[in-house]
């Protein structure tokens, strides 16, 4: 085994690692990146390494495994970044397909055994906060970007379809682009080269799926169509796509209810992994009338449909990022993008509340799950665990 190989393998195997330990969301996993990848095996310098992170998190997609797969490109290339993609979100596709299985197995003989997710559904919804909070405090920072948050939350809220998501992103970013004189002027040392092969096959893709799921109508390919859509307009990371997921494919199809989704998304908080894995439970449960083989193809279509959009697009920009953004315009139009994704953020907080019982006792489950978030270091997963324990409890003795 050559040189090469042995780091290639190195990599796959840190890859794997990572994917079945990175809990805790995007900050811990840039943690354990920067001491894996960085200071113990070298595998990029650590200026790349925040670099690559700025400009996966001016993509839409999943950026955190779009950071892997541009590590795994810049150290060996293309056919590297795809199988270190496959490592990075086999583990968690696998998890959230076997949770949607046991999810509905309990449901169908079991009546009521969701009860034991009665605390969890309300402390998905304290998450969601928690991450509007955050991404708010970072990335909104004048009175133009919060108007926009209110705009896109009230647009968001009374206009529920998955299809005003793409609008308003778009007038979001050219909304603020036009104020590009604001942003500082970078020396280009060179004329803006675009290799747009990745461009063609991202497009390409999309717009084949679209037209075989009208054409056919089945279902598989209708529902890789729905998830690489999503997956090719996501800003902001897996708490963004949660309003997509939920207006589509519970207010929109019914191929979910409420109360499957919300545990889906608070189990999805307590896995290690990519947030989007999410996805693949939603598809798994889309496909359930196919029996338990459609669980699994379901699943796996989910994971293909929204990673995938991302990856192609990382590996376009990648190529000439370093020239692209010098271009005032495209900085200055993530002020808007980054705006309308806080405000459906937002919306979707409260559009998942929606079908609780407005008690208190769901009220305080909300406040609770905040406050663990902002106020203490415990762990998304033990939060999780712990709200579990107490439905079981509370369903066996007080109910």
């Amino acid at each position: 085994m050559s040189v090469k190989q042995v780091r290639y393998y190195l990599f796959l195997k840190d890859t794997i690692m990572l994917s079945l330990t990175a809990f805790g969301g995007p900050q811990a996993f840039l943690a354990m990146l920067l001491e894996r990848m960085v200071k113990r095996r070298a595998y990029i310098l650590e200026d790349e390494l925040w670099e690559l992170n700025a400009l996966c998190n001016m993509l839409p997609g999943p950026a955190s495994t779009q950071l892997v797969c541009a590590i795994a490109y810049r150290v060996g290339g293309p056919n590297l970044a795809y199988l270190a993609l496959i490592v990075w979100i086999l583990p968690a596709t696998l998890l959230m397909i076997f949770a949607a299985l046991l999810i509905h197995f309990l449901q169908e003989n079991t009546p009521g055994a969701l009860n034991f997710a009665r605390f969890i559904q309300p402390m998905a919804i304290g998450f969601i906060i928690f991450a509007a909070q955050k991404i708010i405090g970072k990335t909104i920072k004048t009175t133009e970007a919060m108007v926009l948050v209110l705009i896109s939350a009230f647009v968001s809220f009374f206009y529920s379809s998955p299809y005003i998501f793409p609008v308003l992103l778009t007038i979001g970013g050219l909304s603020t682009s036009i104020k590009y004189k604001q942003q500082p002027k970078l020396k280009k040392d060179a004329p803006l080269k675009i290799e747009w092969a990745n461009f063609y096959l991202w497009a390409g893709v999309l717009i084949m799926a679209a037209v075989l799921g009208a054409i056919t109508k089945y279902q598989p390919i209708i529902l890789f169509e729905n998830f690489y859509r999503n997956g090719s307009l996501i800003f902001g990371g897996g708490q963004v796509l949660v309003p997509y997921l939920y207006t589509e494919f519970v207010d929109f199809k019914h191929f979910l209810s409420s109360e499957e989704f919300l545990t889906g998304y608070a189990i999805s908080q307590g896995i290690p992994g990519p947030t989007f894995s999410i996805s693949s439970y939603v598809g798994a449960l889309s496909m359930k009338e196919f029996g338990t083989t459609g669980f699994f193809i379901g699943g796996f279509i989910a994971a293909a449909g929204i990673f995938l959009p991302g990856i192609f697009l990382i590996f376009f920009v990648i190529r000439f990022w370093d020239q692209l953004k010098k271009y005032r315009p495209v900085r200055a139009a993530l002020e808007g993008i980054n705006a309308v994704s806080c405000g459906m953020l937002i919306a979707a907080a409260y559009l998942l509340f929606e079908p609780l019982e407005a008690n208190g006792l769901n009220i305080l489950f909300i406040l609770t799950t905040y406050m663990l978030l902002q106020f203490t270091k415990i762990s998304s997963p033990i939060i999780i665990a712990g709200g579990v324990i107490l439905g079981i409890v509370y369903n066996n003795f007080f109910l």
